[in-house]
């Protein structure tokens, strides 16, 4: 077994629900990553790409037939490199690069690119077939942006409450309020908007259809103007639009491949250790808390160790459980900002957080760093990486 090293890691900026990326495509954004990633190895020869593997929630719309394969061909890149895409909902990209890291481990490849995308935006309406012809009644057209459809009705109902009010539950079960949470989701806002202004997003994005920063960050967040916010799941809840991720598009993708990859690039990051996890599916906002551990145990290391960690922001409260159940400095997390602020596009949030990652460790000469993500529907995953600069 050898090893898997990161090399280079972009994404587009993060387009809010109904905004500057409303008309791009998934498949399109998909194919952008994918070129511009290859692109910054200026050694690698296009068609010494072994697989191309890539995240995506949905597949209901545009992002269906495979959408890895889609934006191979869309990319320019030679037909003979093959594309799959994976689904594990809001970790499929983080799925796809440890999928990678597998694939090059094992010697089955030496290149891999590992993504994700998502336009949640242009995610469609969907009509199931009727039971029977000519039926007399009305039919749902049901949204495909978020959450549960078509639900089976052997499903257990407390299975499949929403994503909100999941999280409803788990600030009632550990007493996590609308202060801490709004307060969370103001150093979220700053976090990325600092990060911004100091260019440390300059080389990790690439502008795509006129849009060149994230555009749901807003520098001038407060605690007083979240406060002003109305729950939106109960009406005496502690989840608002303020203190959640929104509703985004965007693509991200990371290079992976061998130490003797010939790329014309250093490694930035040895995938060290990985981990998923699963529980009651109510409970998903805390599986993050699980897979780092056992990435950790992977990897060899402990939370002492850990000098970075990179959490996706699905809800602030889900992401204070998780800081309050591994007992880590809250300093070292999300530094340059979380998906309250960035964005959380389904299928690309796994590959942003790896490779905000690997670019942290290196800025802040810290060796170990940890990522991680919640998943609907009761899953976590989570990477150690490595820093080898």
């Amino acid at each position: 077994m050898g090893d898997a090293f990161i090399y280079a890691g972009l994404r587009t900026p993060f387009g809010r629900y109904a905004g500057a990326l409303a008309a791009s495509r998934p498949d399109d954004l998909a194919a952008t990553v994918v070129r511009a990633v290859v692109e910054r190895a200026p050694s690698l020869d296009p068609a010494e790409v072994d697989d191309v593997v890539l995240g995506c929630a949905n597949g209901a719309g545009e992002d269906n037939r495979n959408v890895a394969r889609m934006a191979v061909l869309l990319s320019g890149l030679p037909v003979t490199v093959p594309g799959v895409t994976v689904n594990r909902l809001c970790g499929s990209s983080l799925q796809a690069a440890m999928d990678a890291s597998r694939l090059v481990e094992t010697g089955d490849s030496s290149v891999v690119v590992a993504g994700g995308v998502e336009s949640m935006t242009r995610a469609p309406w969907v009509l199931p077939k009727p039971a029977k012809a000519y039926p007399a009644g009305h039919e749902t057209l049901v949204s495909t942006t978020l959450g549960w459809r078509l639900v089976n009705p052997r499903m257990p109902e407390e299975f499949t409450a929403s994503l909100g009010e999941c999280n409803e539950q788990l600030a009632d079960e550990l007493g996590i309020g609308r202060e801490r949470q709004d307060e969370f989701a103001v150093l979220s806002h700053r976090q990325a908007a600092r990060a911004w202004a100091d260019g440390f997003y300059d080389d990790l994005v690439l502008p795509v259809d006129g849009l060149e920063r994230d555009e749901g960050i807003r520098p001038d967040a407060s605690a007083e103007t979240l406060a002003g916010l109305k729950p939106a799941f109960r009406p005496d809840g502690t989840i608002t639009a303020g203190n959640a991720s929104p509703l985004n598009d965007g693509a991200a993708a990371v290079l992976v491949g061998s130490e003797d990859a010939e790329l014309g690039l250093e490694p930035l990051a040895r995938i060290a250790g990985r981990g998923a996890a699963a529980l009651e599916p109510q409970r998903f906002g805390i599986a993050p808390v699980d897979a780092a551990n056992r990435a950790l145990a992977a990897a060899g290391i402990s939370w002492a160790d850990v000098g970075a960690v990179e959490l996706n922001e699905a809800f602030a409260v889900q992401s204070l459980a998780c800081l309050d159940a591994w007992k880590i400095d809250p300093e070292i997390v999300n530094t340059c900002g979380g998906a309250i602020a960035i964005g959380h596009p389904l299928g690309a949030s796994g590959a942003r957080v790896l490779s905000t990652l690997a670019k942290v460790l290196v800025e802040r000469h810290e060796r170990w760093g940890v990522a991680a993500i919640c998943i609907g529907v009761g899953q976590g995953l989570a990477v150690v990486l490595e820093n080898v600069a």
